[in-house]
């Protein structure tokens, strides 16, 4: 039998909108969240907090009451910021029904563990991490929600219950495929956040079009690294989570981390980016702990390094373009090969 019952946990900007993306698929959605006069406007058809203008349907729901809001619910989303996920999850883990699957909706590391959202949500939750799934890929959460047409990756270590999730959410401008790599979706998802950071600063210095070219390349190559010195797979990078993902968020305003960068690049201090950036900027907390694990691993990553120099470290954007100008000559390609 296919889900028909979700809850979705956080009643942010895309925690709406995949709700209304699982309401387009015919499933009956119950959102949780703190803020009660959002849950109010969720209930009146609009989070006109997070995403004015976007009717959500009457089978939307939302409760501040997290055991109300996962009672019965065949798949449970988790919607919040990195450093909400293990208190959310905890939170929801006594009222799961013992059939629930869960779905990670955020990219990132968490910060004191350096742990992937799949591990914080496999501890808090105690559940098997086959039964836990990730979602990633180029979602821009205003442009789905005004039903432009996008695909994304689920991916679970049991391709039975990605097929299922998959199935869950699929609508007519929503189109999920499936893998099992779930590492390198994580991996992926994570440090695209920190190079969208180092893209967005280029633009709002004034460069253009090749450099964003040179960092978007460059940063794939970093993320790839990485993932498959961890354990993933090299394909899933050149696909959807990977390359994908990446594009959308080094290329649009609408990305929380491209606009962080973008200001800092027009001369804003952190302070003052993070100031205008509504909802969280993951590539601002993940970058340390991304380094930190590439540094242990011995993965060169010298965008990331150089976000965190600039984000955490008081360098300027304009010593971030010295340090990545200034390195050795290599050759093309996402393997370190010195001339």
């Amino acid at each position: 039998m296919g889900m028909t019952h979700a809850a979705v946990l956080g009643t942010g900007a895309w925690g709406t909108t995949f709700a209304q993306v699982l309401a387009d698929a015919g499933m009956t959605v119950r959102m949780w969240g703190r803020n009660p006069a959002v849950a109010d406007f969720i209930n009146s058809h609009e989070n006109s907090t997070y995403l004015p203008g976007i009717p959500l349907s009457a089978t939307v729901s939302a409760t501040t009451d997290m055991a109300q809001a996962v009672r019965g619910a065949d798949l449970v989303a988790v919607a919040v910021p990195v450093a909400a996920v293990r208190e959310t999850v905890a939170a929801a883990a006594p009222g799961l029904d013992e059939g629930a699957a869960l779905l990670s909706l955020a990219k990132g590391l968490e910060l004191e563990t350096r742990r992937t959202v799949h591990d914080v949500i496999r501890e808090a939750s105690g559940r098997s991490g086959d039964s836990i799934a990730v979602l990633s890929g180029p979602n821009l959460s205003r442009e789905i929600a005004e039903h432009n047409p996008t695909a994304t990756v689920i991916a679970c270590a049991d391709e039975e219950l990605a097929t299922a999730i998959a199935v869950a959410c699929h609508n007519p401008y929503f189109r999920p495929y499936v893998s099992t790599d779930v590492l390198g979706c994580e991996v992926a998802g994570a440090t695209k956040n920190v190079i969208a950071v180092a893209i967005g600063a280029a633009e709002g210095m004034g460069l253009g079009i090749n450099t964003r070219a040179t960092l978007i390349t460059r940063g794939l190559a970093e993320m790839t690294r990485l993932g498959t010195t961890l354990g993933a797979s090299a394909d899933t990078f050149a696909g959807l989570a990977g390359i994908g993902d990446l594009v959308a968020t080094c290329s649009s305003k609408l990305s929380r981390n491209y606009s962080l960068g973008l200001r800092m690049g027009r001369g804003a201090s952190l302070e003052e980016a993070l100031h205008l950036s509504p909802g969280v900027a993951e590539g601002a907390r993940s970058a340390v702990p991304i380094l930190e694990v590439a540094r242990e691993h011995g993965v060169d990553m010298p965008i990331t390094e150089a976000v965190v120099r600039v984000v955490h470290e008081g360098a300027t954007i304009e010593q971030m373009g010295e340090m990545l100008l200034s390195r050795p000559q290599k050759k093309d390609g996402w393997r370190i090969e010195l001339l």
